[in-house]
């Protein structure tokens, strides 16, 4: 079982990883996730199909429900469409999320089903899920999610 310091290290490595994109983000675009490159899009569409789709469902829907917890206490996949709250967090956090498992992230007992994808797919590829993710979001949506990573100045 890994201790907290292991876990902290993983997500600054995550974060660290994720802030290499931040720096090569396109021009006019806030964040790291490149939902306009339509070839990172593909790659993620395709591993979204593969790796979140049968929790997260195929339109992104996420489980009916979502918003109560079951009988054991866990919450059903959320959709990550724009009627679920995937936009609500900044980029690095996503990341993590996904790399490490939402009860490692949010810890203090927080009980969850997802589970860190971080020894599955590699830091380009959570991103690239990331990107097709956001890349299906309303305009507006993805304009308030870039500005929630926009670097304070």
């Amino acid at each position: 079982m890994m201790n907290k310091f292991w876990i902290a290290a993983i997500a600054l490595a995550v974060v660290g990883a994720g802030g290499a994109w931040l720096i090569a983000a396109p021009e006019g675009q806030d964040g790291v996730l490149p939902y306009r490159d339509a070839t990172v899009v593909a790659d993620g569409k395709e591993l979204y199909v593969a790796q979140c789709a049968a929790c997260h469902g195929l339109r992104l829907q996420g489980e009916p429900n979502w918003r109560e917890r079951d009988g054991e206490g866990y919450l059903p996949a959320p959709p990550h469409d724009e009627s679920g709250h995937t936009w609500h967090h900044p980029d690095e956090q996503l990341i993590a999320i996904t790399a490490l498992g939402t009860e490692k992230v949010v810890g203090n007992g927080y009980r969850s089903r997802m589970p860190g994808f971080g020894d599955t797919l590699s830091p380009d590829e959570i991103v690239a899920v990331l990107a097709y993710i956001k890349s299906t979001w309303p305009r507006e949506i993805q304009q308030r999610h870039d500005m929630m990573n926009a670097p304070a100045s």
